[in-house]
C-alpha cells in the first residue's frame, strides 16, 4: 500500500474508513473498535502506531512509535510481550476507553497506581491478566468478569503495559481553531423558549458507550431529545442562565446544546484537548454565558472559549512542577473546575501536581492570578453550604483539602479514608454539628462526615465527626437535596455484582443508614440527581441495557423506569446544575 499520513486535523469520521481502505483484511478487531468509539482512534493514531509511514500487512515497513519525554523506559519486553501496530493500535484505544482516567495518559498513576512499564515486567502477565480479569478491592474494577473485556482482550492489555510508553499527540490553538464548527449563529438561536416544557427541570442523561446525551423531561420523564456528542462524555454542565448544557467527552470534544428549541440540538462544538474530563461557565454577575472553559487530561493545558459559540479565545500551558517538593512532572492533568461565587474566577485543580489555579475571566488574558498549595493527585469536589469554600478530595493521598475562595488560601486537609471520591459532594444540617460535608470512599466502604460551619460551629469544622460504616468499597457518588432527610450513595466499582447494584439512603435526622437496596438484577448502579422539586431522586443503572430509576424520595418507593438508555451514567438536571445544588 502506498504511505498516507493521517492527519489530525481529518475528520474523525473519515479515520476508520481510511483504515479500512488500507488493511480491510488484516484489521477486523481495530476497525470494529474505530467505528464504535469514533474519534477515540485518533489519540492511538498520532500517538505513533506507524500509521504514517506504512501499514498492514507481514512486509509492511513500520517504525516504533517515538516514546514519551520524561518517563522512565523499561527493558524490551520478553519474548512473546511484544505487540505488532495492529495489535498495539486496538490496545491504545481499550486504554484510553478503561484505564487511562485512573492510571494516567503516561501511566504514572493518580487515582490507580502506576501502570509504568518495568513495574508491568515485574509482576508477568499472569498476574496482570488475573487483575483486570478480576479487579480489585480497592476500586479496580472486574473488566473482564463484568463482560466488558473479553478472555482476548485481557491478554491483550496485559501485554501493552509491559511495553514502553508511546509519545501522546500535542493540541495547539490553530488546530483547536479548525475543529470548531458554529451550527447555528446566535442570531439565529431562539429569543424565548419554543417549548411550553419546564426546560429548567429537564435533566441530561450521559449515555456513555453511545456519544450521546439523553434530554429527560423530569416532569414526565419523557425523552425530549438525544443529541450526538464527544466519546463517553463525562460531565454535563449548565450555563449560568441554564439555557445551555456544555458537554465535555472523554476524546475533548465540547459540545453545546440549546434547550431553548422544541426539540434542544447542538449549535456549536469544537475540540479543545485529546482528552479531558471538565467544563465549566462564567458566572459572576456581569459574566453570565460569557465563556467557558475545558481542562485537559491531555495535554497539559486548558482552553477559554466563547460561551455562546465555542470560539476558541485562549489556550494556557500551565505550570507542571509539584506544590511540595517542586518535582517538574510530565503529566499534570486538569481534574475538577468550579466557578467561584466570589470573584469572576474559575478554580482549577492541577491534579498531580497538587495546585488549585485561580483564573481570571475578567481580564483579557484570562491570567493564572494565584496557584493555592493543595495536595497531590487532587480528584473532585464542589462548594460547602454557603459557596465561600471549596472542598476537593486529593484521593491518592485519603484527603479532603478544603479551600476558602473568599481569602484565596487553603483553610484546611482533612484526612478521611482510602481513595475519597465525593462527586460533588453534599451538604446538609447533622443534629448533633450543625452544617457538615460528606464524603464517601472508592477503597474501603465508610462515609466520612466533616464539620463546615467555621462560623456558628468553629470547634467542628474541617474536622471529622462521623464515620459512617458502608456495605462495600468502590463507591463513586454521594447526593442530597437541601428538601431531602437522606444522603444516597452508590458502590459503583464493588468487585461484588450485587453491592455494586446497591444503593443506601442515610438518614439525616437519624445520623444512621435507613436502607440499601438493589436496583435492579443486572448492570451497576451509579450517580444520582434530583429533580427541580426535590421530590424525586433519579440513579442510573449502568448497563447496555440501561435504565434510569426514578425513586420518590420521602418513602423510598420506586415510582417509575426509563429504559432503552445505552450505559446510562451521569445526570444533570437543569435547575439544580445551573444553581450548584448539592
Amino acid at each position: 500500500m502506498a504511505n498516507r499520513a493521517l492527519s489530525f486535523d481529518a475528520p474523525e469520521e473519515r479515520l476508520c474508513d481510511s483504515l479500512a481502505d488500507d488493511s480491510p483484511a488484516t484489521r477486523p478487531r481495530l476497525l470494529r473498535r474505530c467505528r464504535r468509539f469514533g474519534g477515540v482512534l485518533l489519540l492511538a493514531l498520532v500517538a505513533g502506531l506507524g500509521l504514517a509511514t506504512g501499514c498492514g500487512g507481514d512486509d509492511a515497513a513500520t517504525e516504533p512509535p517515538p516514546l514519551a519525554e520524561g518517563v522512565a523506559t523499561a527493558p524490551e519486553p520478553p519474548e512473546g510481550v511484544a505487540l505488532d501496530s495492529d495489535q498495539f493500535g486496538e490496545a491504545s484505544i481499550i486504554y484510553f476507553k478503561q484505564c487511562a482516567g485512573c492510571h494516567g495518559t503516561l501511566r504514572a498513576g493518580a487515582t490507580g497506581p502506576s501502570l509504568e512499564p518495568a513495574a508491568m515486567q515485574e509482576r508477568g502477565s499472569p498476574v496482570i491478566e488475573a487483575v483486570v480479569q478480576n479487579g480489585l478491592p480497592g476500586g479496580m474494577p472486574p473488566w473482564g468478569n463484568a463482560g466488558f473485556l473479553d478472555e482476548e482482550e485481557v491478554s491483550l492489555m496485559a501485554r501493552y503495559l509491559q511495553m514502553n510508553i508511546a509519545a501522546p499527540p500535542q493540541l495547539d490553538l490553530d488546530e483547536i481553531r479548525e475543529s470548531w464548527k458554529l451550527e447555528v449563529p446566535v442570531d439565529d438561536r431562539p429569543s424565548e423558549p419554543q417549548t411550553t416544557r419546564d426546560w429548567t427541570n429537564y435533566t441530561g442523561v450521559i449515555l456513555r458507550d453511545a456519544g450521546k446525551v439523553a434530554i429527560l423531561d423530569a416532569d414526565t420523564r419523557e425523552q425530549v431529545a438525544v443529541v450526538n456528542t464527544g466519546f463517553a462524555v463525562h460531565i454535563l454542565r449548565s450555563s449560568a442562565s441554564g439555557r445551555y448544557f456544555y458537554a465535555i467527552g472523554r476524546d475533548g470534544k465540547l459540545t453545546l446544546i440549546d434547550l431553548w428549541y422544541e426539540v434542544p440540538e447542538v449549535v456549536a462544538e469544537v475540540k479543545g484537548c485529546i482528552d479531558a474530563r471538565s467544563v465549566e461557565s462564567s458566572k459572576f454577575e456581569g459574566f453570565e454565558d460569557k465563556f467557558v472553559i475545558e481542562g485537559c487530561y491531555w495535554p497539559n493545558q486548558f482552553i477559554i472559549f466563547d460561551g455562546l459559540t465555542l470560539e476558541p479565545k485562549k489556550l494556557t500551558k500551565y505550570p507542571t512542577e509539584t506544590f511540595d517538593t517542586g518535582e517538574e512532572l510530565a503529566e499534570v492533568r486538569v481534574a475538577a473546575i468550579v466557578a467561584s461565587d466570589d470573584a469572576p474566577q474559575w478554580v482549577v485543580a492541577l491534579k498531580e501536581s497538587g495546585f488549585i489555579a485561580l483564573v481570571d475571566y475578567s481580564k483579557d488574558d484570562f491570567p493564572i492570578v494565584k496557584m493555592i498549595e493543595g495536595q497531590r493527585f487532587l480528584h473532585d469536589g464542589g462548594f460547602d453550604h454557603t459557596g465561600r469554600y471549596f472542598a476537593i478530595a486529593a484521593n491518592e493521598r485519603n484527603q479532603i483539602v478544603v479551600v476558602d475562595l473568599k481569602e484565596g488560601k487553603r483553610a484546611a486537609r482533612i484526612t478521611t479514608g482510602i481513595k475519597p471520591h465525593p462527586g460533588r459532594g453534599a451538604n446538609w444540617k447533622d443534629p448533633e454539628f450543625g452544617w457538615v460535608m460528606a464524603t464517601t470512599h472508592i477503597g474501603e466502604g465508610k462515609m466520612t462526615v466533616y464539620g463546615a460551619d467555621p462560623v456558628n460551629n468553629p470547634e467542628h469544622a474541617w474536622k471529622v465527626v462521623r464515620e459512617v460504616e458502608l456495605p462495600s468499597s468502590g463507591t463513586l457518588f454521594l447526593k442530597t437535596h437541601p428538601k431531602s432527610p437522606w444522603v444516597w450513595t452508590d458502590a459503583t466499582l464493588s468487585t461484588d455484582p450485587e453491592a455494586s447494584r446497591t444503593v443506601c439512603a442515610y438518614s439525616k435526622a437519624k445520623a444512621k443508614i435507613e436502607k440499601c437496596f438493589s436496583i435492579s438484577d443486572h448492570g451497576r448502579a451509579t450517580h444520582f440527581e434530583y429533580n427541580k422539586q426535590g421530590t424525586q431522586i433519579w440513579v442510573s443503572n449502568w448497563d447496555k441495557k440501561g435504565e434510569v430509576v426514578v425513586y420518590d424520595d420521602k418513602t423510598l418507593k420506586e415510582v417509575g423506569r426509563v429504559t432503552g438508555l445505552e450505559t446510562p451514567t451521569g445526570k444533570f438536571n437543569v435547575n439544580n446544575t445551573a444553581n450548584d445544588i448539592y
